[in-house]
């Protein structure tokens, strides 16, 4: 039989020869070639020629990462400076623990755990760096056919997490306690859903603002899907429009202008003004309780799960909010759908009452309308009782 394990390009041949158990890669990526492979492997088994079942030594991980795993991560991550750096760190932790003397196909969950229990000094984001690379690069050895399959690599607990939802309440009164320019840029996030990274580096040649509202263009992004129009909510243009008129109406530079290096605000200035909000809002709850309602604290990302889960709180479908986001993937969409048990209910009426039976014996769904008071209706008769209300006026 041939079979293709997960993770790999390539299809294996497994089957039995004179009660030996074969297992052996064809070294090919089409089910019909894998086949006839798999019949050349046991045609020259039967001429005697056990030597082509000797197995390459594999190379140790410290090998492989040096030679392999960073002149692809360098190729691959050209464009996105924070992802190859993230890798290169994970592979200096790697190269100096005792996993780089391991052959690849040794490594096992166990050494993870002992990688992690040996830098438990770390935080667990730190960690998570080294295993997330240690993963990658197996799961690429298993794509080269370095590696028969992939193990099971557990990564540390306790990372900090980046899901926080923040209520009305608690959105308007931290903004109220964030200093400029975090407070706009903050204010552009929670209205637009938009990353940190994307609101930072935003310019007024990609704003368009006219006298009601405007669009945003997200020119560059993590991926192809981070480039998108989005329009502005009357926050966000009563945000944009007096800065706009403050910096004199330009027609390009950037929208959050600073004296740093790079000309615009950073991640590192955000975070300390963030941090400041944070210390506030801590402050005056110490001092009174009762007008000053705690609020714990949360990672400036939480403010762009904050609005994508919003959108999605408010019926916007996954496919719509991932082209919001800018994701490549549904699967990262999933993350901001948090149905509630209403909304389930909703849905399950919805149902219930457009079912109906037609002649010929099948069912179908009428569409209905759910009113205000939360009855559901179906569409047409909806339709009537609205027009008769307009003739009627």
């Amino acid at each position: 039989m041939i079979y293709k394990p997960k993770g790999s390009r390539y299809y294996f041949a497994k089957f039995r020869w004179k009660g030996h158990l074969i297992r052996k890669s064809t070294r090919a990526t089409n089910s019909k070639l894998a086949h006839s492979i798999e019949g050349k492997i046991r045609a020259e088994l039967a001429k005697g020629q056990w030597d082509l079942l000797e197995k390459k030594p594999a190379p140790t991980l410290g090998e492989f990462l040096k030679r392999e795993f960073l002149p692809f991560t360098e190729t691959r991550f050209v464009s996105k400076p924070k992802s190859l750096a993230y890798y290169k760190f994970g592979v200096r932790m790697l190269t100096k623990s005792d996993l780089a003397g391991l052959p690849l196909d040794e490594i096992t969950g166990q050494h993870a755990g002992q990688f992690t229990a040996r830098h438990s000094n770390l935080s667990p984001s730190t960690i998570n760096c080294g295993l997330r690379t240690l993963r990658r690069s197996l799961s690429l050895a298993v794509e080269w056919g370095k590696l028969d399959r992939m193990p099971k690599i557990g990564l540390a607990r306790g990372e900090r997490q980046r899901e926080r939802v923040l209520n009305d309440a608690e959105a308007a009164r931290y903004l109220n306690a964030c200093p400029q320019p975090w407070k706009d840029a903050a204010t552009l996030i929670l209205g637009s859903g938009m990353r940190p990274g994307e609101v930072f580096r935003l310019r007024w040649e990609h704003v368009i603002l006219n006298g009601e509202g405007g669009l945003i263009q997200v020119s560059e992004g993590k991926s192809k899907a981070a480039r998108r129009l989005l329009p502005m909510v009357p926050a966000v243009y009563a945000m944009m429009k007096p800065r706009h008129k403050a910096q004199g109406c330009p027609g390009e530079g950037w929208v959050f202008p600073t004296t740093s290096r790079l000309g615009h605000f950073e991640q590192g200035t955000a975070k300390g003004q963030h941090a400041r909000a944070l210390e506030a809002l801590a402050k005056a709850h110490k001092e009174n309780p009762d007008a000053c309602p705690e609020i714990k604290r949360f990672e400036p990302y939480c403010l762009r799960h904050t609005a994508l889960t919003n959108l999605a709180a408010v019926g916007c479908d996954a496919f719509t909010l991932a082209r919001i986001a800018g994701h490549g993937s549904i699967q990262i969409t999933m993350r901001y759908c948090h149905p509630q048990a209403d909304a389930i209910e909703r849905a399950f009426a919805k149902m219930a009452g457009s079912k109906e039976v037609v002649t010929d014996g099948s069912t179908r769904y009428r569409p209905v309308v759910v009113t205000e008071g939360g009855h559901s209706e179906n569409a047409q008769e909806s339709a009537e009782k609205k027009t008769s209300l307009i003739l009627t006026a």
